[in-house]
């Protein structure tokens, strides 16, 4: 599972180029992580390997929220998926806010990322990853009990139940403090490797870093480009 992206350019009517000339491959197994000051389009390239910036009927164009346009192409293991609709993607994303549902037990909330299939093997593998959360038995709980550091590891899990082919990571570690922040920092590259799914992370950080070799830096806006750390 290899991602490739190559942006000519994110653009809004405000800003003008946000983003250009930017292109990279992800290997599986393997975190690259984007870096940039507040404004140089961090978020904006996320948005674009998701598809949340959303397609027009140019080739290759896509238009999205806050007047967005993307050019350029996104592919995942070989595939074109420029032209897909976020759901279709298998691109997992992973936010700063766990964003549990509230009304749901903590199981109801993996459960929901499973995809359809036997019930009783869905229940199963919520079970497994809550064990590989170190967090077995939490399954009936009210999401409101879990800690900082629980909430964050079943958010992660719930993503990877919807076995995503990529994983894109916007400043996950951010809300924690710099204990859980190195524990969940450890436990979110351990299961990326292990798994073998590529995953872009986005940080202002340089403790996130997974790979030093594996780092881009956009620069501010106005100079519109970007450069890598090798």
């Amino acid at each position: 599972m290899t991602l490739s992206v190559h942006i000519d350019q994110i653009t809004t009517p405000a800003a003008g180029v946000v983003v250009r000339a930017l292109a990279f491959s992800v290997a599986p197994g393997e975190v690259l992580t984007l870096m940039g000051a507040s404004g140089s389009g961090k978020s904006s390239v996320l948005g674009a390997i998701a598809g949340t910036i959303g397609q027009t009927a140019d080739a290759g164009v896509g238009t999205g929220a806050a007047g967005l346009r993307f050019s350029g192409s996104v592919h995942l293991n070989g595939v074109d998926i420029t032209h897909q609709t976020t759901a279709r993607r298998g691109v997992g994303l992973l936010f700063q806010d766990d964003l549990l549902f509230a009304h749901m037990t903590v199981a109801e909330n993996l459960l929901f990322a499973v995809p359809p299939g036997a019930r009783k093997a869905r229940l199963a593998q919520v079970e497994s990853a809550l064990a590989d959360a170190g967090l077995a038995g939490f399954g009936p709980r009210d999401p409101a009990t879990l800690s900082g550091g629980q909430r964050s590891r079943v958010a992660m899990m719930r993503a990877l139940l919807a076995q995503p082919q990529a994983l894109l990571l916007d400043e996950p570690f951010s809300r924690l403090d710099a204990d859980l922040r190195g524990q969940f920092r450890a436990f979110v590259f351990a299961q990326i490797r292990a798994r073998h799914i590529p995953a872009v992370l986005v940080t202002h950080d340089a403790a996130d870093i997974a790979d030093p070799a594996r780092v881009t830096v956009l620069q501010a806006a106005l100079q519109h480009t970007a450069h890598h750390v090798r």
